[in-house]
């Protein structure tokens, strides 16, 4: 669904130029639920918005379904935001417009792609739990009410691909596990992939993968040991050690990102000795001039 190589963003202004994103690769399957995490800064977001259509690519390959968003057009670009892709956001208010109804604010993306569906809408409502709230307007309804009228905006052109930033950073936790409960729910029903930027680790239990990008490139992976886990034995895995596995990212040349915390605990900086003896690559500081490894 997902196919990212040696993706480059680069932000430019008169006196500054800024690289968000230098040669990230990223592969998603169609029907994945996944999520992106990392430190602010780290190039999460600008990934997320290149996805989403919302920022243009500066190098690489990028591909999402049949789209090459390296080359789209202008026009296609707004087909592509309309038809193939959901996008919610962490802000409420750029998710909802205030002066109209629930069931308004999912009718509204239905009119603009000319395939309007009411039944369709009032049924979104109801995945997501909004049943008896699908006449009230924005200042009515709660946070977590707000953001699940959200979901329900981003699915209304039945698109193959969901992207949500943060979607449980404003919300308390009863909230966010019943919002991550939607997510799973629509992955299993719909069969759309799912892509959560988040920073914050506790949801790594409710998805099968976890991405971990560092400085603008992917640098691991967490996949989930036993993907046949429901939800409540992941939870319960969880509390005994984790689900997931972690591993390290390697490019299609080889490179790959050495977790920071390891590199700091045997004090590697700029160069490293590696060795292979047969079996394991082996990784250490690199050897003094007398012969002796600086351990």
């Amino acid at each position: 669904m997902i196919y990212c190589e040696g993706l480059v963003k680069i932000y430019k202004t008169d006196d500054l130029e800024v690289v968000a994103l230098q040669g990230l690769n990223i592969e998603v399957a169609p029907g994945e639920m996944m999520a992106i995490i990392g430190n602010s800064g780290s190039g999460k977001s600008t990934l997320l918005n290149i996805l989403g259509g919302l920022d243009r690519p500066s190098a690489g390959q990028v591909r999402v379904g049949d789209w090459n968003l390296l080359k789209i057009t202008d026009e296609e670009l707004v087909q592509y935001k309309r038809k193939t892709v959901g996008f919610i956001w962490q802000n409420n208010a750029r998710n909802l417009i205030p002066y109209l109804t629930a069931l308004e604010n999912v009718e509204m993306p239905m009119m603009l792609s000319g395939v309007y569906d009411r039944a369709y809408a009032r049924q979104l409502l109801e995945w997501v739990g909004l049943k008896e709230r699908i006449h009230n307007k924005l200042q009515q309804l709660s946070g977590g009410e707000q953001q699940r009228v959200a979901i329900a905006i981003s699915l209304a052109n039945r698109p193959s691909l969901l992207l949500a930033d943060e979607p449980t950073g404003s919300v308390d936790t009863r909230t966010s596990d019943m919002i991550m409960d939607i997510f799973r729910r629509l992955n299993k029903e719909l069969g759309v992939t799912i892509v959560i930027v988040t920073h914050d680790m506790t949801l790594a239990g409710k998805v099968d993968r976890v991405v971990a990008i560092r400085d603008g490139m992917t640098s691991t992976e967490f996949i989930k040991r036993n993907p046949s886990l429901d939800q409540t034995e992941a939870e319960a895995a969880a509390a005994l050690g984790g689900v997931h596995e972690e591993y390290v990212v390697l490019d299609r040349v080889g490179r790959l990102q050495i977790p920071a915390a390891y590199l700091k605990s045997l004090g590697i900086e700029g160069k490293a000795s590696m060795e292979f003896d047969g079996e394991q690559i082996i990784i250490k500081t690199p050897k003094s001039l007398d012969g002796q490894t600086d351990e």
